[in-house]
């Protein structure tokens, strides 16, 4: 069985990563202008902290004469809420704030990333071609019990190095599993060393370093849809995104893209980790919470009678 065809029996698409290249060309864009986007989860209310990272996307973009598009992060389907998607774009169209390009609008889409299973696939199946993926058939409780030993010796948490028991099964016991009706899912088979640095040019923190990714992290999961890291490089390159402007808690995630948008042959976007909205409480500083602060829902201000204009002006 050659690559291509292992790579077919362990996924099925409708077409190769060559055809949605073509179907996505790059934007045209004039020197400066910005193509950001907002990509928020429909697992509840927009809040505060989201409405302050929107704001940032589409000031940038209105300013550089850009495009800012909004694009819904839903691949993680146990946490949906139901109407979650017109929820999230009705909240906006309440506060009068509109993106260029919506779900059901624009020529870089489906911008509903459950509708774009077959693009992550075929992209997902170039790296298994080029023996930088492979099935993974470790159960829960293997995995409970490689974190387990972990951090008995102390060791880094992950799916890295020796206790990456998948990463050289052959082709043949992979084939045999998957006939014997075993579960899997797709890793990526890093090729980086946590030994060495990478360094990112945060435009807001400056200069970071970092190490390299090791870790063979999940790119699509057993319902076929993939994580959060895998359809970021896939959408925002296709997408033509040129800044990505997210909170700091993703910050920890920029070894994984970075190695995930070189081995994909994809130009990197430029990054900037914004520092997340507080609340001082006495002594002690927090970030605002959704489940704790009613003034974190975006409607608590309506019901409080503060304008919308007050609103986003503050």
């Amino acid at each position: 069985m050659t690559n291509k065809e292992y790579a077919d029996f362990l996924l099925k698409t409708d077409y190769d990563y060559n055809y949605y290249l073509e179907k996505y060309p790059k934007r045209a864009l004039k020197e400066g202008q910005m193509v950001t986007r907002f990509a928020p989860s429909p697992t509840g209310f927009v809040h505060m902290g989201s409405l302050y990272t929107s704001f940032s996307d589409l000031q940038f973009a209105k300013q550089t004469n850009g495009i800012c598009y909004l694009r819904i992060e839903d691949t993680d389907q146990k946490r949906l809420i139901e109407d979650g998607i017109n929820g999230i774009i009705n909240d906006f169209n309440d506060l009068n704030i509109h993106f260029d390009e919506y779900p059901n609008h624009g020529e870089y889409g489906p911008y509903i990333q459950s509708e774009r299973r077959d693009i992550y696939a075929s992209f997902a199946k170039k790296l298994i071609m080029e023996g930088l993926a492979y099935p993974c058939f470790c159960s829960s409780c293997e995995l409970d019990s490689i974190r387990k030993e972990q951090i008995d010796k102390k060791d880094r948490i992950g799916y890295y190095g020796k206790y990456a028991k998948c990463r050289d099964l052959t082709m043949d016991e992979a084939i045999a599993r998957i006939n014997n009706n075993e579960p899997y899912i797709i890793r990526l088979k890093s090729l980086g060393d946590f030994n060495k640095k990478i360094v990112l040019n945060d435009l807001i923190k400056g200069q970071i370093e970092m190490p390299e990714n090791d870790i063979d992290v999940v790119i699509i999961k057993s319902d076929g849809l993939p994580t959060y890291h895998f359809a970021h490089a896939v959408d925002d390159f296709l997408m033509g995104t040129t800044h990505v402007i997210r909170g700091d808690e993703w910050l920890s995630s920029y070894p994984i893209h970075y190695e995930l948008f070189k081995v994909l042959g994809f130009k990197q976007p430029k990054y900037a980790h914004m520092a997340p909205i507080n609340i001082k409480e006495e002594d002690t500083v927090r970030k605002i919470s959704k489940r704790k602060d009613p003034w974190a829902r975006i409607s608590y201000y309506d019901e409080m009678g503060i304008p919308t204009e007050a609103l986003k002006l503050y």
